[in-house]
C-alpha cells in the first residue's frame, strides 16, 4: 500500500514543551509524518503506526515521564 495523500489533514505539528510520543503524537512510517491519531493504524495507507520511539535515549525519557505522570495521579486519588 502507499500513501494516498489523506494523511495531510490529520498531520501534527511539533510540540514545543514535551516530546511527540510523549503528547499522543505517532508516526506512519510509509506517509512519513506524524499525526494526531487514536486508532493505531494509518487511515491513510493501512499500516501500523509506530507510538513508540526506536533510540533508546528518547525511550528511556518517555518512561521516566510516563513514571512521574503515574506518580502524580496515584497521589492525587489518594487525597
Amino acid at each position: 500500500m502507499t500513501c494516498k495523500g489523506i494523511c495531510i489533514r490529520h498531520k501534527a505539528a511539533k510540540p514545543s514543551s514535551s516530546s511527540r510520543y510523549g503528547s499522543g503524537q505517532r508516526r506512519c512510517q510509509i506517509c512519513g509524518i506524524f499525526i494526531k491519531w487514536d486508532g493505531l493504524w494509518c487511515h491513510c495507507c493501512g499500516y501500523r503506526l509506530r507510538t513508540k520511539p526506536r533510540n533508546q535515549e528518547f525511550k528511556t525519557k518517555l518512561r521516566t515521564r510516563d513514571s512521574l505522570k503515574r506518580a502524580q495521579e496515584s497521589r492525587i486519588a489518594i487525597l
